[in-house]
């Protein structure tokens, strides 16, 4: 299964890459359609269709090795008047072919993403949902101060993103290695999470002051994300661009208040009697912040991340208290330009519990965030993580984009759980599922590597491969086959 996976994915790549080599500026977004408008209304739309092929870790029994389609179609209506705008979009899901049997025993638990997708849809191979996915109305110019606006409704939000940056280096870190951290949008899933709530900013183009308060609606893996939950958080931050234009920066701080009060099983270390005894709120507090740097110096452009934060408040009946934190640099070298290279590295590690009888849960809690940029393949998440990596980034075209990571991935805590998943989205389903390494800790080493091809301004193709060589957690979990190969095919379509 593994074989074939890799030689289809690698072919798709071989494809991908047929262009003629160009001088490629800094990895920017690629430019979206034109608007179209239907009188005052502005119509925008995308189709997004993803083939996914999975080889889990291979388990005592059920199928670890199987292929599913995975869809999203959203439409979206605006209009911008002198003092509201408003938004409406419409979110079709569509899932095809979702594995019966990809369910180990024990621990081994759900073997991928694919088994997550159909138990949460009642268990049906094929699963089509309608819903909207923003309705909302933004309230601005507030007191006669165009930076000043209010939005309330459902929308999307993504911690970190208050500010793009105009410095192409800072924009593609912010997007790839800060966003979403703790509080996303899910949108890599083929459902995705919305909010409902209110968002303030006091927004200028070098200063964001944001006040949030929400609760996350259905979604994710369950293609009825109509609904809502038992959980809110309140999100507050201050995040300033600035620098020169030999060094710039951003640097956020910020404040994130959470509370989950469904009453639902917890995933955490403790035995399953002391679990189930415990129907207690989760009460959370993060305190935390970034700062990116961009040195662009004669030979190269040089940059460095820090993103860390703490955590107090109750996990249920226990004390918590937790921290997160990480550290990265790259340089881009101005030579080899029909390749331009970034080179990077980096750690991460999000505290664990290290015992689970103390009264204290001290493993670092994620919230609400978008888990898979930071997991490529996502097998692992920020909790109860040791994360060395390092990547290559090559940009052989203005339309090409070619990444390849490596992640040493290991346990901050041995007596802990290896965690997975991204939070709540549909009120019976904790979240985050844990597997007891049985004091193991190093995890696996995880090699990959994706290409983005943008067609064109409507059109980007990506294909994705992920090894991941199971070290002594995996095979702990998993002695008939530590390994695990992940991959994919994905057409964007932008209208």
């Amino acid at each position: 299964m593994s074989l074939r996976l890799l030689a289809a994915t690698m072919s798709a790549f071989a494809l991908l890459a047929q262009d003629k080599p160009a001088v490629a500026k800094p990895a920017l977004p690629p430019p979206g359609p034109k608007p179209r408008k239907i009188g005052p209304v502005t119509v925008q739309g995308s189709i997004r269709s993803r083939t996914e092929v999975w080889d889990w870790f291979q388990p005592n029994s059920g199928d670890p090795g199987y292929s599913y389609s995975g869809n999203i179609a959203r439409l979206s209506f605006t209009q911008s008047l002198e003092h509201v705008d408003w938004q409406a979009e419409i979110a079709v899901p569509m899932l095809f072919g979702l594995p019966r049997t990809a369910v180990g025993p024990g621990a081994q638990g759900q073997l991928g993403i694919g088994a997550a997708y159909f138990a949460a849809n009642d268990g049906n191979r094929n699963s089509v949902g309608i819903f909207p996915k923003q309705a909302f109305l933004r309230f601005k110019n507030l007191g006669g101060n165009a930076a000043n606006s209010v939005r309330v409704g459902r929308f999307e939000f993504m911690d970190g993103s208050e500010i793009v940056p105009k410095n192409a280096t800072l924009m593609a870190l912010k997007r790839d290695r800060i966003n979403m951290r703790l509080l996303g949008h899910f949108g890599w899933a083929h459902v995705g999470r919305s909010f409902d709530g209110a968002h303030y900013a006091y927004a200028k183009p070098t200063t964001n002051f944001t006040l949030l308060a929400a609760t996350p609606a259905r979604g994710v893996f369950q293609t009825d994300g109509a609904g809502w939950n038992k959980a809110a958080f309140g999100y507050t931050s201050f995040t300033k661009d600035w620098g020169s234009k030999s060094h710039a920066a951003d640097t956020r701080v910020f404040f994130l208040q959470y509370r989950d009060w469904r009453g639902v099983l917890k995933t955490d270390s403790r035995a399953v009697a002391a679990r189930r005894a415990d129907a207690s709120d989760i009460d959370i507090s993060t305190f935390g912040g970034h700062t990116v740097h961009a040195f662009d110096t004669a030979r190269a452009v040089i940059d460095l991340l820090f993103w860390g934060a703490a955590q107090t408040g109750s996990w249920g009946a226990q004390t918590h208290r937790a921290h997160a934190f990480a550290v990265e640099a790259g340089i881009q070298p101005k030579v080899a330009k029909a390749l331009k290279p970034w080179f990077r590295g980096g750690f991460y590690d999000g505290s664990g519990d290290g015992n689970a009888a103390d009264g204290k849960h001290g493993t670092f809690f994620q919230v609400l965030p978008t888990p898979r940029p930071f997991a490529r393949f996502p097998f692992f998440n920020m909790m109860n993580n040791r994360d060395i990596m390092g990547a290559m980034i090559l940009r052989p075209h203005a339309k090409v984009t070619i990444s390849n990571e490596f992640h040493s991935l290991g346990l901050s805590n041995r007596n802990d759980l290896w965690y997975s998943g991204g939070g709540v989205f549909q009120p019976w389903t904790f979240g985050y599922a844990g597997r007891a390494a049985n004091g193991a800790k190093s995890l696996a080493n995880l090699y990959d590597m994706s290409v983005e091809y943008r067609m064109s301004p409507l059109v980007t193709l990506t294909g994705y491969f992920g090894h991941a060589q199971g070290l002594a957690a995996a095979r702990s979990i998993y002695p008939r086959g530590k390994n695990g190969n992940f991959g994919y095919m994905e057409v964007n379509y932008k209208f």
